[in-house]
């Protein structure tokens, strides 16, 4: 397939709309099911790319799960915890230990349920028949993946009434080093960020304390996820998996400040309050997510008040305080964060601080270096300057 017609743009009035190679080469691309849309393929694009280079650079399977052109987490293929199951709505999937992709994407669809609805997904390795049951009940808009078992594939060609959008890449494929993208009539020309991303990248540490072999793959998680997310960005990982992710900030404490805030509610959606939560009947998978993220939030009365509980609950929780939060997250250590451009402040350190990061990855090149240097030995934080920047726009 030399082109593929898309029905429209990012919006219904920007046609005619296509892919193809400039080249006039075949596409790399086979699509399976569906008719993926503009947007879709920005998504599939990226997505694939992130999910192949965090293979590459650690030697697990990874899954990603995308909302418009950035990812909402990236994981890599290990077993979830009963606590982390429960939380992330697989406790009840059958032969999930068995399946690293599964696991993968379980791990990455759970991380930001809220960004993740109607996601894209990407697998760095064929999708099995356990990752697509989980697919089947979530929504979302397609996937993008090297192969698909047949099995895995009659589920998915079900979803959305036969239109769920189902897109296989030749894993193979190597695109031409130089890009070119088109705004207001102007051509744009650059080289390809081919940039590695590997243990090598974190061996100038400039603190006192060292990085530990895990810590560092959860910062190559957290810095490929960053170079395919929409800058400014910052990414909380742990245990393999980016937890939060913020992307698009024009202020890099913001990025801190909204990555922060979600690698708190994934930490939060595992406290035995949360997972005690007792549903009224009939509440379905998508209202329990917004039901506990608002009972998590500062306006937990919405939910939880004297008129209103019995709509989302058969038991009314009790209260779960300011300080009772603040008290589980003071015992989260061991987290990690990586940085798109330098920290121009120390703010960002003392802000990542709270939500338990104990190492930290940045290009490093600020005047005031030291004073984040500084910072982080005073908090027994562990920083590497990678001395590459990672903007993705």
């Amino acid at each position: 397939m030399k082109e593929f017609e898309l029905k429209y743009g990012c919006n219904p009035n920007q046609k005619p709309s296509r892919i193809f190679m400039e080249s006039g080469a075949d596409l790399p691309i086979e699509i399976l099911n569906g008719r993926p849309g503009y947007i879709n393929f920005l998504d599939a694009l990226n997505s694939w790319q992130l999910v192949k280079e965090v293979k590459e650079a650690t030697g697990e399977c990874a899954a990603t799960s995308f909302k418009h052109v950035s990812p909402t987490s990236a994981a890599l293929g290990r077993k979830l915890s009963d606590k982390l199951k429960k939380a992330c709505f697989v406790d009840d999937i059958k032969g999930l230990d068995d399946s690293p992709i599964a696991c993968a994407y379980a791990r990455a669809r759970g991380t930001d349920r809220m960004s993740s609805f109607g996601d894209w997904i990407a697998l760095s390795d064929e999708c099995d028949v356990t990752c697509a049951k989980i697919i089947a009940r979530e929504v979302s808009d397609g996937i993008i993946a090297p192969s698909y078992t047949a099995e895995a594939l009659e589920i998915l060609s079900a979803k959305r009434k036969g239109a769920y959008n189902i897109v296989k890449i030749d894993p193979a494929y190597v695109p031409d080093p130089v890009e070119r993208k088109q705004v207001f009539g102007v051509t744009f020309e650059q080289g390809r960020n081919n940039f590695r991303i590997d243990r090598e990248l974190l061996s100038n540490v400039v603190t006192e304390k060292k990085i530990p072999a895990d810590a560092a793959t959860d910062l190559i998680v957290a810095l490929i996820t960053l170079k395919y997310t929409q800058s400014n960005s910052v990414a909380y990982a742990v245990d393999g998996q980016a937890i939060g992710v913020g992307a698009g900030q024009q202020s890099r404490i913001h990025c801190t400040r909204l990555a922060g805030q979600k690698a708190d509610l994934w930490q939060l959606r595992q406290h035995d309050k949360v997972l005690g939560l007792q549903f009224a009947e009939g509440v379905g998978r998508p209202e329990k997510n917004n039901i506990i993220d608002i009972y998590l939030s500062d306006d937990a009365d919405d939910v939880i008040g004297e008129d209103v509980w019995k709509q989302y609950f058969a038991v009314r929780p009790e209260p779960f305080t300011r300080e009772e939060k603040r008290a589980y997250l003071d015992t989260i250590k061991g987290v990690s964060l990586a940085s798109d451009a330098f920290f121009p402040f120390d703010d960002n350190i003392m802000r990542a601080y709270k939500s338990g990061v104990s190492y930290v990855a940045e290009p490093g090149g600020s005047v005031r270096d030291d004073l984040v240097i500084d910072t982080c030995n005073r908090l027994g934080i562990a920083m590497a300057f990678t001395g590459m920047r990672l903007f993705h726009h």
